[in-house]
């Protein structure tokens, strides 16, 4: 579909305009304040149609939050991977040797988001936005506690307690899913990670990345993550607490803390979710 026709079912199903002034009624609402440490995972589309687009949700945010708190987003690059693992799309073989060779590599400042949405795209190019270094996983961040949460990145384990999720799982965050649900929760692939399932998967991993003034081609192994049976975890957690969801615009949205949510699901994947021994072999 054209991205017009796209706009233009969103204009038939939005009541009235959302603006930054209702996008921060409705996000106190829905209990933010002033302060807070949010990591923000969103789809604009649902969230009705928006005067001025996604500064302006990024704008009412800020203004919720203030200095003083601080908003963090993924904003990964996953075009930057080993070619053999890519499904969506795949491509030729013989391609491989040569992206491998000749892809552009990891630039914190400039290296577009790829499929995270026009939010956290324009989030990163924000002034005062700092950006992990992870070449495919990477976090942006702003406010009060930026720096603390991307200065480190684990390379291996992307997800894990080295890397903003951990970071921000430390500093006693909130999770705004902002019209999407539990499986966009990034945040649950830090209960994955310190779950520690037996036999579970792992893959060749690469990317371009600048080491030394040089471009490198960087190869690894990592843990293959999962978000299959997020919206099942999700569900059963909002169960738990008996958590009601809250609308921002138009859009379904839920504020829950990340510590909560996260040790939830690391006893539920550990209950739940099983691996083959054959995974490695």
């Amino acid at each position: 579909m054209e991205p017009w026709k796209r706009e233009e079912q969103v204009v038939k199903n939005t009541v009235s305009p959302i603006t930054v002034k209702s996008l921060i009624k409705d996000f106190q609402t829905i209990g933010l304040k002033k302060g807070d440490i949010v990591i923000v995972h969103s789809s604009m589309s649902k969230i009705g149609w928006i005067a001025g687009g996604p500064e302006t949700i990024v704008d009412a945010l800020m203004e919720v939050i203030t200095p003083e708190g601080t908003i963090a987003m993924p904003s990964m690059t996953t075009g930057n991977t080993d070619p053999q693992c890519w499904n969506y799309p795949p491509v030729p073989q013989e391609w491989w040797e040569i992206i491998r060779k000749e892809s552009t590599p990891y630039r914190p400042e400039i290296t577009p988001t790829r499929g995270m949405g026009r939010i956290p795209e324009i989030f990163r190019q924000y002034k005062g936005v700092l950006r992990s270094n992870h070449p495919i996983a990477s976090f942006a961040a702003w406010g009060k506690y930026a720096r603390k949460i991307t200065e480190e990145h684990d390379l291996v384990e992307e997800f894990g307690m080295k890397t903003p999720l951990g970071k921000l799982y430390d500093l006693d965050a909130k999770i705004l899913l902002l019209g999407v649900g539990y499986e966009n929760n990034t945040s649950l692939h830090l209960s994955e990670s310190l779950a520690d399932l037996q036999n579970h998967p792992i893959m060749p991993q690469g990317a371009a990345i600048h080491e030394n003034g040089k471009r490198v081609w960087l190869t690894w192994t990592a843990k293959v993550s999962d978000s299959d049976d997020f919206h099942d975890l999700g569900l059963a957690y909002e169960a738990s607490i008996n958590y009601k969801p809250g609308r921002i615009g138009q859009a379904e949205s839920r504020l829950v803390s990340m510590s909560d949510a996260v040790d939830f699901g690391i006893k539920w994947l550990r209950a739940n979710r099983n691996y083959s021994e054959k995974n490695n072999e």
